[in-house]
Parts: structure tokens; C-alpha cells; sequence
């Protein structure tokens, strides 16, 4: 497919995709259930030579942090699957000037806003921000109609031509749209 290319890819029915959820979901429970364990044995251990608690009491926090670390994880996966496939239109950006404190040097940090408004057909706004970095707010432009496609972490844009980059629908990377393939999780690029 040419990079000038108008209307919705179907190469979102590429197996990579639902492999690429199904490994990241698999990853995101890997990951919860070693911080778990870590939480829970550094308790355990903490209880056992530390004057300043002692088990079962340190036990029991390592197990509460533990199992917030589960719950998170399970949170994550039950959105991602939970997410539906839905269309809508950018209806606004903007870029506002704003302030952060940076607690390690005490000083305050100024910093540019990026933000892109989708509406989405039933009314749902999303927003995309990003902070000194106006690629996507560059990339989407007013009235662009885009698709936000289940468990994914990007919105394709229906029109692409005059488009001289992409992003990665599965990990958001950003990729030359003369490439087939992102450059980092190998899913085909929706172009």
C-alpha cells in the first residue's frame, strides 16, 4: 500500500496484533507477580532482622503491597481487553504553558503542553498530552477523522496522505510511513 493512502487499514486483522495483546498481557502479570514476590519476601526478611517491626506484622504489609501490585496488574489487563473498537473526529488543540516544581533542585520548571482532543462518535472526549514534544499534536490536524482500535494504544488516522510518518498502533512508536513494519514490536504499520 502506497504511503498516500486515504481509509482505515485492514491489517489491524493481522495475527501480530492480537499476539502483541496477548504478550503484553502475559508480560504485565509476569511483571505484578515478581514485584509481589519481591514486596512480600523484602517484608518478610525486613521483619526478621529489622528492631523496628517484626513478622507477622512486616509480612502482612509485604502482602497487602504485594497484592496491590496484582490488582493493578489484573486492573490493567481487564482494560485493555474490556476496550472497544470506536471512531471519531479531532476537535481540538492546544498547546498551554505550564509549571512543574522540581522537588531535588527546590525550583519551579516551565514546560509546553501538547494537548489533541478526539471526540469520539458517542460523545466520549479522550484527550492526547504530551509535554515538550509536539509530534502527535502536529500529526493530528482539526477534523481529522481517526479509529481507536481495542486494547491498542494509539488512534489511526482515516486519511494518511501527505503523511511522511505513522505511529505504531500496538506500541505507539513512531515510524517512516514508507516502512512496513514497526522498527520496535515488528506489528504492521496501519497505513
Amino acid at each position: 500500500m502506497e504511503a498516500n493512502s486515504s481509509g482505515y487499514s485492514q491489517k489491524i486483522n493481522d495475527p501480530a496484533f492480537a499476539k502483541y495483546l496477548k504478550d503484553t498481557n502475559r508480560w504485565s502479570g509476569y511483571f505484578s507477580l515478581g514485584l509481589a514476590f519481591v514486596a512480600v519476601l523484602g517484608f518478610f526478611i525486613h521483619g526478621e532482622v529489622s528492631n523496628d517491626m517484626e513478622n507477622p506484622e512486616s509480612l502482612y504489609i509485604g502482602l497487602v503491597i504485594g497484592g496491590m501490585f496484582l490488582l493493578i496488574a489484573f486492573y490493567q489487563v481487564t482494560a485493555r481487553n474490556r476496550s472497544k473498537t470506536w471512531d471519531g473526529t479531532v476537535i481540538d488543540k492546544k498547546n498551554i504553558k505550564k509549571q512543574r516544581h522540581d522537588k531535588y533542585q527546590d525550583r519551579w520548571i516551565d514546560y509546553l503542553e501538547y494537548k489533541v482532543t478526539i471526540k469520539a462518535d458517542n460523545g466520549k472526549t479522550h484527550d492526547l498530552t504530551a509535554e515538550d514534544d509536539d509530534t502527535k499534536y502536529n500529526y493530528y490536524q482539526i477534523g481529522d477523522r481517526v479509529r481507536h482500535h481495542k486494547g491498542l494504544n494509539s488512534y489511526e488516522k482515516q486519511d494518511k496522505s501527505g503523511d511522511t510518518i505513522v505511529f505504531c498502533n500496538a506500541c505507539a512508536s513512531l515510524n517512516d510511513i514508507k516502512e512496513e513494519f514497526c522498527f520496535r514490536c515488528k506489528c504492521p504499520l496501519l497505513k
